[in-house]
């Protein structure tokens, strides 16, 4: 029995404070006119990690993510009314995300706010869930966080991706001094910018540490 191997893209960005991912409008059958997930067909040449690249690239336009890991794969049968089609999902978080460019069988493409989701084509309504589920449990205990930031970013733009990805308002100090003394986290620059109400905030960058100890957890 033959089957074909396709990769999702869950691309996820932050935008106006609401953690938002990217969906295209499918230009072609099946579910032409409706929301998707960026992907498609790997070819028979490609590894799978270049045809993630390549996808984000021509259904997107977008070039590059500040964090690319493989999410998943998904098999069911008839998840796809074309035949046996088994994908490879990628997680992707993107910072300072640029407004998106259409390209191949996308129509449009445009970030949305996970909070107000569309259907979706195919399984790639489950398919975000986990993403977003993924990307949600990585800030515990991972410095993941920081790729949603600029290079250089303060605890207070910090705190704000914990909480839209989250869902939920932090306490500042708290998570200022659960931050700043987990080991390896972030490492200050020395420089500082105009903060709240003109105040100057210090700016930091991601530091070394693989994961973070003790965790930051989401609830507590």
């Amino acid at each position: 029995m033959s089957f074909a191997v396709t990769v999702d893209l869950v691309l996820l960005t932050i935008r106006e404070g609401a953690l938002s991912v990217l969906l295209i409008r499918r230009a072609i059958p099946p579910y032409q006119g409706g929301s998707a997930l960026p992907g498609g067909f790997v070819l028979p040449e490609e590894d799978l990690d270049d045809a993630a690249e390549r996808e984000l690239v021509e259904e997107t336009g977008l070039r590059g993510a500040g964090h690319l890991e493989q999410l998943g794969s998904y098999g069911a049968p008839g998840r796809d009314p074309r035949g046996r089609v088994v994908t490879i999902a990628y997680l992707a978080l993107v910072p300072d995300a640029p407004s998106p460019r259409a390209g191949s069988d996308a129509a449009e493409a445009d970030w949305v706010p996970v909070a107000a989701l569309p259907p979706l084509a195919f399984d790639h309504g489950r398919i975000l869930a986990d993403g977003i589920e993924r990307a949600r449990a990585k800030l515990e205990y991972t410095p993941l966080a920081a790729a949603f930031c600029p290079p250089e970013f303060t605890i207070a733009e910090l705190r704000q991706v914990y909480e839209s990805v989250w869902g939920t308002r932090l306490d500042p100090r708290n998570f200022h001094r659960k931050v700043t003394s987990t080991d390896g986290f972030v490492v200050a620059t020395g420089r500082s910018t105009a903060g709240e109400r003109g105040r100057p905030a210090q700016l930091f960058v991601r530091g070394a540490a693989p994961v973070l100890y003790p965790p930051l957890l989401r609830k507590g």
